[in-house]
């Protein structure tokens, strides 16, 4: 038995040493070596292993210029979107992905954003959602327009600010936008709108007067008539007379214009008036 595990054990030996075997092992390495070197070495020639180019600035150049200048540096182009700027000719590049400075590999896209020749046409909004013009001017905005206050006018009744009139283009297009008003985006709308002045105006002395004479002076004094308060004796109000009103009159009393007046009345002339 021993002596067939000793013959084995030479026969492997003498198989592992042959020469043919040995040749064979050396060739199967050096192939496989050669195979992993150049894969290796393809990778790194494909991926620029470490490698990295500064991508230049090519925003405010022609879309032309800027596309031949990246291909000449192994780059790729494209565009992605383009924007109307008034003031700008139609084709300049505005923004670019990657920025400048960027580093990135070569044969990297580059994505440009360019201007083109005609605007945008939106439609302006109704004023069904508002007429407050802080809301309606962020709407419009948000659309690519430029609102602006041509003017004020005082209107008591209305909330500051309130949108009394739309004008584009010397045109007022208020009761026109319910139907579908288009403008070019860049566009800019003028709006007329309300503003409450704090004007006053001095108390009027109504007591002593009729009520119609009252009316008048109310009126002119830019006040507006209240109340009418009339006692018993009252018959006749257009002829009664004023014996007390509210706010008293004040010879450096002043009320805001607009307010009201409000006034008392009794039939005959009040004790103390001046005679007629």
């Amino acid at each position: 038995m021993w002596n067939a595990i000793r013959r084995f054990g030479i026969e492997i030996y003498c198989f592992f040493t042959a020469p043919v075997f040995v040749k064979n092992c050396l060739g199967m390495l050096g192939v496989l070596g050669g195979f992993f070197f150049l894969s290796f070495y393809w990778m790194k020639c494909y991926t620029n292993h470490g490698e990295s180019m500064e991508v230049p600035n090519y925003v405010e150049m022609n879309f032309r210029e800027a596309s031949k200048k990246a291909k000449a540096r192994d780059f790729r182009v494209a565009i992605t979107d383009s924007i109307f700027q008034p003031g700008k000719p139609p084709g300049e590049v505005i923004s670019q992905d990657p920025k400048p400075g960027d580093r990135v590999k070569e044969e990297r896209t580059i994505y440009f954003t360019i201007t083109k020749n005609n605007p945008d046409v939106v439609r302006l909004p109704d004023l069904g959602g508002g007429d407050d013009f802080e809301v309606y001017s962020r709407k419009i905005s948000r659309l690519g327009l430029k609102p602006r206050i041509s003017a004020r006018v005082n209107d008591p009744k209305l909330e500051p600010n309130t949108i009394k009139e739309v004008i584009f283009r010397g045109d007022t297009i208020t009761d026109k936008l319910d139907q579908g008003i288009h403008v070019d985006m860049g566009s800019t709308v003028d709006f007329v709108v309300s503003e409450q002045v704090n004007l006053t105006a001095e108390i009027p002395d109504c007591v002593c007067l009729t009520f119609d004479a009252a009316k008048f002076l109310i009126q002119n004094s830019n006040l507006n008539l209240g109340s009418t308060i009339k006692d018993a004796s009252v018959t006749d109000a257009e002829k009664a007379f004023v014996y007390r009103q509210s706010p008293r009159f004040s010879p450096s009393g002043t009320m805001r214009v607009g307010e009201q007046v409000d006034v008392y009345l009794t039939q005959k002339r009040p004790a103390g008036c001046p005679a007629e």
